[in-house]
Protein backbone atom coordinates (compact mmCIF):
# COMPACT_ATOMS: atom_id res chain seq x y z
CA UNK A 1 0.00 0.00 0.00
CA UNK A 2 1.41 3.37 -1.04
CA UNK A 3 2.52 5.62 1.80
CA UNK A 4 2.11 8.63 -0.50
CA UNK A 5 -1.31 8.01 -2.00
CA UNK A 6 -3.50 5.73 0.12
CA UNK A 7 -6.91 5.18 -1.53
CA UNK A 8 -9.57 7.60 -0.34
CA UNK A 9 -7.22 10.01 1.42
CA UNK A 10 -5.68 13.02 -0.32
CA UNK A 11 -2.75 13.81 1.96
CA UNK A 12 -2.13 17.25 0.47
CA UNK A 13 -5.73 18.25 1.09
CA UNK A 14 -5.56 16.77 4.60
CA UNK A 15 -2.34 18.66 5.36
CA UNK A 16 -3.86 21.95 4.21
CA UNK A 17 -6.94 21.43 6.35
CA UNK A 18 -4.91 20.51 9.44
CA UNK A 19 -2.69 23.56 8.99
CA UNK A 20 -5.79 25.77 8.89
CA UNK A 21 -7.68 24.15 11.76
CA UNK A 22 -4.83 22.95 14.00
CA UNK A 23 -1.82 25.15 13.13
CA UNK A 24 1.44 23.68 14.40
CA UNK A 25 0.08 20.14 14.75
CA UNK A 26 1.87 18.84 11.63
CA UNK A 27 5.59 19.53 11.26
CA UNK A 28 6.42 18.09 7.83
CA UNK A 29 5.08 16.37 4.70
CA UNK A 30 2.47 13.73 5.40
CA UNK A 31 2.63 10.09 4.38
CA UNK A 32 0.04 7.48 5.21
CA UNK A 33 -1.29 3.97 4.75
CA UNK A 34 -4.64 2.25 4.91
CA UNK A 35 -4.81 0.12 8.07
CA UNK A 36 -8.29 -1.32 7.65
CA UNK A 37 -10.72 -1.17 4.77
CA UNK A 38 -13.85 -2.80 3.42
CA UNK A 39 -17.51 -2.35 4.21
CA UNK A 40 -16.70 -0.69 7.54
CA UNK A 41 -15.22 2.75 7.98
CA UNK A 42 -11.73 3.15 6.56
CA UNK A 43 -8.84 3.67 8.98
CA UNK A 44 -5.52 5.27 8.01
CA UNK A 45 -2.24 5.75 9.83
CA UNK A 46 -0.78 9.17 8.94
CA UNK A 47 2.63 10.57 9.93
CA UNK A 48 4.81 13.64 9.37
CA UNK A 49 7.91 11.62 10.27
CA UNK A 50 7.85 12.67 13.90
CA UNK A 51 4.29 12.12 15.12
CA UNK A 52 1.46 9.79 14.09
CA UNK A 53 -2.29 10.20 13.85
CA UNK A 54 -5.26 8.11 12.76
CA UNK A 55 -7.84 9.26 10.21
CA UNK A 56 -11.29 7.65 9.89
CA UNK A 57 -13.65 8.10 6.93
CA UNK A 58 -16.60 6.18 5.41
CA UNK A 59 -16.00 3.44 2.81
CA UNK A 60 -15.18 4.52 -0.74
CA UNK A 61 -18.26 5.21 -2.82
CA UNK A 62 -20.54 5.11 0.21
CA UNK A 63 -23.63 7.31 -0.12
CA UNK A 64 -25.67 6.61 3.02
CA UNK A 65 -23.89 8.90 5.45
CA UNK A 66 -26.14 7.89 8.36
CA UNK A 67 -24.76 4.35 8.27
CA UNK A 68 -21.17 5.53 8.65
CA UNK A 69 -21.64 8.75 10.62
CA UNK A 70 -18.29 10.34 11.38
CA UNK A 71 -19.83 12.99 13.61
CA UNK A 72 -21.51 10.35 15.74
CA UNK A 73 -18.36 8.25 16.10
CA UNK A 74 -16.29 11.35 16.93
CA UNK A 75 -18.91 12.45 19.44
CA UNK A 76 -18.85 9.29 21.55
CA UNK A 77 -15.05 9.23 21.66
CA UNK A 78 -14.95 12.91 22.65
CA UNK A 79 -17.47 12.26 25.40
CA UNK A 80 -15.62 9.25 26.79
CA UNK A 81 -12.06 10.59 26.54
CA UNK A 82 -12.14 12.42 29.93
CA UNK A 83 -13.49 9.30 31.69
CA UNK A 84 -11.80 6.07 32.84
CA UNK A 85 -12.73 4.43 29.53
CA UNK A 86 -9.61 4.19 27.33
CA UNK A 87 -10.24 5.82 23.94
CA UNK A 88 -7.92 7.75 21.61
CA UNK A 89 -7.99 11.52 21.99
CA UNK A 90 -10.12 13.05 19.19
CA UNK A 91 -8.30 15.95 17.55
CA UNK A 92 -10.52 17.20 14.74
CA UNK A 93 -13.83 16.52 13.00
CA UNK A 94 -14.38 17.64 9.41
CA UNK A 95 -17.86 17.40 7.88
CA UNK A 96 -16.86 19.29 4.73
CA UNK A 97 -16.82 16.71 1.94
CA UNK A 98 -14.77 19.05 -0.26
CA UNK A 99 -11.58 18.32 1.71
CA UNK A 100 -11.03 14.59 1.00
CA UNK A 101 -14.36 13.67 -0.60
CA UNK A 102 -16.12 12.51 2.57
CA UNK A 103 -16.55 13.53 6.22
CA UNK A 104 -13.66 12.40 8.42
CA UNK A 105 -12.08 12.82 11.80
CA UNK A 106 -8.54 12.71 13.15
CA UNK A 107 -7.52 11.16 16.49
CA UNK A 108 -4.32 10.34 18.27
CA UNK A 109 -2.39 7.21 17.32
CA UNK A 110 -2.33 4.73 20.21
CA UNK A 111 0.38 2.09 20.34
CA UNK A 112 -0.96 -1.38 21.03
CA UNK A 113 -1.87 -4.79 19.64
CA UNK A 114 -5.32 -6.03 18.59
CA UNK A 115 -5.38 -9.77 19.30
CA UNK A 116 -7.60 -11.42 16.69
CA UNK A 117 -6.86 -15.13 17.05
CA UNK A 118 -5.82 -17.72 19.62
CA UNK A 119 -2.55 -18.12 17.71
CA UNK A 120 -1.74 -14.42 18.22
CA UNK A 121 -2.51 -14.67 21.95
CA UNK A 122 -0.57 -17.90 22.53
CA UNK A 123 2.91 -16.27 22.77
CA UNK A 124 1.71 -14.28 25.80
CA UNK A 125 1.37 -17.49 27.80
CA UNK A 126 -1.59 -18.57 29.97
CA UNK A 127 -1.21 -16.01 32.78
CA UNK A 128 -0.92 -12.94 30.57
CA UNK A 129 -3.70 -14.19 28.28
CA UNK A 130 -6.00 -14.66 31.27
CA UNK A 131 -5.21 -11.16 32.56
CA UNK A 132 -5.83 -9.57 29.16
CA UNK A 133 -9.26 -11.18 28.74
CA UNK A 134 -10.34 -10.39 32.30
CA UNK A 135 -9.16 -6.83 31.69
CA UNK A 136 -11.49 -6.76 28.69
CA UNK A 137 -14.41 -7.49 31.04
CA UNK A 138 -13.29 -4.87 33.56
CA UNK A 139 -13.03 -2.24 30.83
CA UNK A 140 -16.55 -3.11 29.64
CA UNK A 141 -17.79 -2.58 33.20
CA UNK A 142 -16.09 0.84 33.22
CA UNK A 143 -17.82 1.75 29.95
CA UNK A 144 -21.23 0.73 31.24
CA UNK A 145 -20.64 2.70 34.46
CA UNK A 146 -20.40 6.03 32.59
CA UNK A 147 -23.46 8.24 33.04
CA UNK A 148 -24.37 9.30 29.47
CA UNK A 149 -25.78 12.63 30.67
CA UNK A 150 -22.56 13.55 32.43
CA UNK A 151 -20.54 13.20 29.20
CA UNK A 152 -23.02 14.94 26.91
CA UNK A 153 -24.50 11.74 25.47
CA UNK A 154 -27.97 11.74 27.02
CA UNK A 155 -29.54 11.87 23.54
CA UNK A 156 -27.12 9.43 21.89
CA UNK A 157 -29.81 6.79 21.33
CA UNK A 158 -33.36 5.61 22.06
CA UNK A 159 -33.15 3.06 24.89
CA UNK A 160 -36.91 2.43 25.05
CA UNK A 161 -37.75 -0.70 23.09
CA UNK A 162 -34.07 -1.22 22.25
CA UNK A 163 -34.08 -5.03 22.15
CA UNK A 164 -37.29 -5.24 20.14
CA UNK A 165 -35.90 -2.79 17.55
CA UNK A 166 -32.61 -4.68 17.38
CA UNK A 167 -34.39 -7.97 16.78
CA UNK A 168 -36.56 -6.44 14.04
CA UNK A 169 -33.54 -4.74 12.45
CA UNK A 170 -31.56 -7.97 12.18
CA UNK A 171 -34.64 -9.80 10.94
CA UNK A 172 -34.87 -7.28 8.08
CA UNK A 173 -31.17 -7.77 7.40
CA UNK A 174 -31.79 -11.50 7.11
CA UNK A 175 -34.70 -10.99 4.70
CA UNK A 176 -32.50 -8.80 2.51
CA UNK A 177 -29.99 -11.66 2.11
CA UNK A 178 -32.34 -14.60 1.54
CA UNK A 179 -31.55 -16.74 -1.45
CA UNK A 180 -31.56 -20.21 0.13
CA UNK A 181 -33.29 -22.18 2.89
CA UNK A 182 -31.60 -21.95 6.28
CA UNK A 183 -32.94 -24.53 8.70
CA UNK A 184 -33.62 -23.11 12.15
CA UNK A 185 -32.95 -19.43 11.57
CA UNK A 186 -36.61 -18.37 11.56
CA UNK A 187 -37.18 -20.58 14.59
CA UNK A 188 -34.29 -18.84 16.37
CA UNK A 189 -35.55 -15.37 15.44
CA UNK A 190 -39.09 -16.18 16.64
CA UNK A 191 -37.87 -17.78 19.87
CA UNK A 192 -35.77 -14.71 20.68
CA UNK A 193 -38.87 -12.56 20.16
CA UNK A 194 -40.99 -14.72 22.46
CA UNK A 195 -38.46 -14.59 25.31
CA UNK A 196 -37.41 -10.94 25.15
CA UNK A 197 -35.91 -10.02 28.56
CA UNK A 198 -36.57 -6.80 30.46
CA UNK A 199 -33.58 -4.53 29.90
CA UNK A 200 -31.64 -2.98 32.78
CA UNK A 201 -31.05 0.79 32.87
CA UNK A 202 -29.59 1.97 29.57
CA UNK A 203 -25.88 2.68 29.19
CA UNK A 204 -23.51 3.58 26.41
CA UNK A 205 -23.25 0.40 24.33
CA UNK A 206 -20.25 -0.27 22.10
CA UNK A 207 -22.09 -2.66 19.80
CA UNK A 208 -19.12 -4.76 18.66
CA UNK A 209 -17.11 -5.30 21.84
CA UNK A 210 -14.45 -8.00 21.51
CA UNK A 211 -10.73 -8.46 21.94
CA UNK A 212 -9.73 -7.50 18.40
CA UNK A 213 -11.49 -4.14 18.76
CA UNK A 214 -9.18 -3.01 21.56
CA UNK A 215 -5.47 -2.23 21.67
CA UNK A 216 -3.40 -3.97 24.34
CA UNK A 217 0.09 -2.90 25.43
CA UNK A 218 2.44 -4.23 28.09
CA UNK A 219 3.44 -1.64 30.66
CA UNK A 220 7.21 -1.23 30.79
CA UNK A 221 7.12 -0.40 34.50
CA UNK A 222 5.28 -3.40 35.93
CA UNK A 223 4.97 -5.75 32.95
CA UNK A 224 1.17 -5.75 33.13
CA UNK A 225 -0.85 -5.89 29.90
CA UNK A 226 -3.41 -3.11 29.78
CA UNK A 227 -6.14 -2.08 27.37
CA UNK A 228 -4.96 1.26 26.00
CA UNK A 229 -7.84 2.03 23.63
CA UNK A 230 -11.25 0.74 22.55
CA UNK A 231 -11.70 1.18 18.81
CA UNK A 232 -14.48 0.94 16.18
CA UNK A 233 -17.37 2.85 17.74
CA UNK A 234 -19.49 2.93 14.58
CA UNK A 235 -22.23 0.75 16.13
CA UNK A 236 -22.32 2.54 19.50
CA UNK A 237 -25.55 3.91 20.96
CA UNK A 238 -27.55 4.07 24.19
CA UNK A 239 -29.15 0.74 24.92
CA UNK A 240 -29.05 -2.51 26.84
CA UNK A 241 -25.52 -3.09 28.23
CA UNK A 242 -26.02 -6.86 28.32
CA UNK A 243 -25.94 -6.95 24.51
CA UNK A 244 -22.23 -6.11 24.79
CA UNK A 245 -21.77 -8.88 27.37
CA UNK A 246 -23.64 -11.42 25.23
CA UNK A 247 -21.41 -10.66 22.25
CA UNK A 248 -18.28 -10.99 24.40
CA UNK A 249 -19.52 -14.34 25.72
CA UNK A 250 -20.21 -15.54 22.17
CA UNK A 251 -16.71 -14.60 21.04
CA UNK A 252 -15.32 -16.47 24.07
CA UNK A 253 -16.91 -19.77 23.02
CA UNK A 254 -14.75 -22.42 21.38
CA UNK A 255 -16.01 -22.86 17.82
CA UNK A 256 -13.82 -25.87 17.00
CA UNK A 257 -13.88 -25.11 13.28
CA UNK A 258 -10.50 -26.08 11.75
CA UNK A 259 -9.22 -23.68 9.07
CA UNK A 260 -12.30 -21.50 9.49
CA UNK A 261 -12.18 -17.90 8.23
CA UNK A 262 -14.16 -17.03 11.38
CA UNK A 263 -12.18 -17.54 14.56
CA UNK A 264 -12.23 -16.63 18.22
CA UNK A 265 -9.47 -16.37 20.81
CA UNK A 266 -11.16 -18.88 23.11
CA UNK A 267 -8.75 -21.78 22.51
CA UNK A 268 -5.68 -19.79 23.60
CA UNK A 269 -4.06 -21.32 26.71
CA UNK A 270 -5.24 -19.45 29.80
CA UNK A 271 -8.33 -17.93 28.16
CA UNK A 272 -11.09 -17.74 30.80
CA UNK A 273 -14.29 -19.69 30.16
CA UNK A 274 -17.44 -17.73 29.29
CA UNK A 275 -18.99 -18.48 32.69
CA UNK A 276 -16.07 -16.80 34.46
CA UNK A 277 -16.40 -13.71 32.28
CA UNK A 278 -20.11 -13.47 33.09
CA UNK A 279 -19.46 -13.91 36.81
CA UNK A 280 -16.75 -11.23 36.80
CA UNK A 281 -19.00 -8.79 34.94
CA UNK A 282 -21.88 -9.46 37.35
CA UNK A 283 -19.71 -9.03 40.44
CA UNK A 284 -18.08 -5.82 39.26
CA UNK A 285 -21.14 -4.20 37.70
CA UNK A 286 -23.79 -5.33 40.17
CA UNK A 287 -26.17 -6.12 37.28
CA UNK A 288 -28.49 -9.08 37.11
CA UNK A 289 -27.07 -11.36 34.40
CA UNK A 290 -29.54 -14.23 34.79
CA UNK A 291 -30.77 -13.73 31.21
CA UNK A 292 -27.26 -13.75 29.69
CA UNK A 293 -28.14 -16.83 27.62
CA UNK A 294 -30.73 -14.77 25.71
CA UNK A 295 -28.16 -12.08 24.93
CA UNK A 296 -25.64 -14.71 23.87
CA UNK A 297 -28.19 -16.44 21.62
CA UNK A 298 -29.01 -13.04 20.11
CA UNK A 299 -25.30 -12.55 19.40
CA UNK A 300 -25.18 -15.94 17.61
CA UNK A 301 -28.23 -14.87 15.57
CA UNK A 302 -26.67 -11.53 14.60
CA UNK A 303 -23.45 -13.20 13.47
CA UNK A 304 -25.42 -15.78 11.50
CA UNK A 305 -27.22 -12.95 9.70
CA UNK A 306 -23.96 -11.09 9.04
CA UNK A 307 -22.31 -14.22 7.67
CA UNK A 308 -25.32 -15.01 5.51
CA UNK A 309 -25.10 -11.49 4.09
CA UNK A 310 -21.44 -12.08 3.22
CA UNK A 311 -22.34 -15.45 1.65
CA UNK A 312 -25.14 -13.80 -0.34
CA UNK A 313 -22.76 -11.21 -1.76
CA UNK A 314 -20.27 -14.00 -2.54
CA UNK A 315 -22.90 -15.82 -4.61
CA UNK A 316 -23.44 -12.59 -6.55
CA UNK A 317 -19.71 -12.23 -7.19
CA UNK A 318 -19.47 -9.12 -5.04
CA UNK A 319 -16.67 -10.24 -2.70
CA UNK A 320 -12.97 -10.55 -3.38
CA UNK A 321 -10.41 -12.46 -1.31
CA UNK A 322 -9.75 -15.79 0.36
CA UNK A 323 -12.15 -17.64 2.62
CA UNK A 324 -15.44 -16.24 1.31
CA UNK A 325 -16.27 -19.56 -0.33
CA UNK A 326 -16.48 -21.19 3.12
CA UNK A 327 -18.64 -18.60 4.86
CA UNK A 328 -21.89 -20.17 3.69
CA UNK A 329 -21.20 -23.51 5.37
CA UNK A 330 -20.52 -21.77 8.69
CA UNK A 331 -23.94 -20.08 8.96
CA UNK A 332 -25.78 -23.25 10.13
CA UNK A 333 -23.15 -23.67 12.88
CA UNK A 334 -23.99 -20.25 14.28
CA UNK A 335 -27.72 -20.93 14.04
CA UNK A 336 -27.30 -24.19 15.94
CA UNK A 337 -25.26 -22.47 18.67
CA UNK A 338 -28.02 -19.88 19.02
CA UNK A 339 -30.76 -22.48 19.33
CA UNK A 340 -28.73 -24.52 21.83
CA UNK A 341 -28.02 -21.43 23.94
CA UNK A 342 -31.71 -20.52 24.06
CA UNK A 343 -32.55 -24.09 25.05
CA UNK A 344 -30.07 -23.78 27.92
CA UNK A 345 -31.97 -20.66 29.04
CA UNK A 346 -35.27 -22.55 29.11
CA UNK A 347 -33.79 -25.50 30.97
CA UNK A 348 -32.00 -23.20 33.41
Amino acid sequence: MSMSHPPGLDLDQLRGHLDRERPGLVGGPLSGRLIEGGRSNLTYEVTDGAAKWVVRRPPLGHVLATAHDMKREHRVIAGLHPTAVPVPEPLLLCEDTEVIGAPFYVMEFVEGTPYRTAEELAPLGPERTRAVVLGLVDTLVDLHAVDPAEVGLADFGRPEGFLDRQLRRWGKQLDASRNRDLAGIDELHAALGRSLPASPAATIVHGDYRLDNVLVRQDAADGADRIKAILDWEMSTLGDPLTDLGLLVMYSAKLELPNSPISTTASAPGHPAPAELVERYATRSGRDVSAVSWYTAFAWFKLAVILEGIHYRYTLGQTVGAGFDRIGELVPVFIEHGLTTLQDLKEG
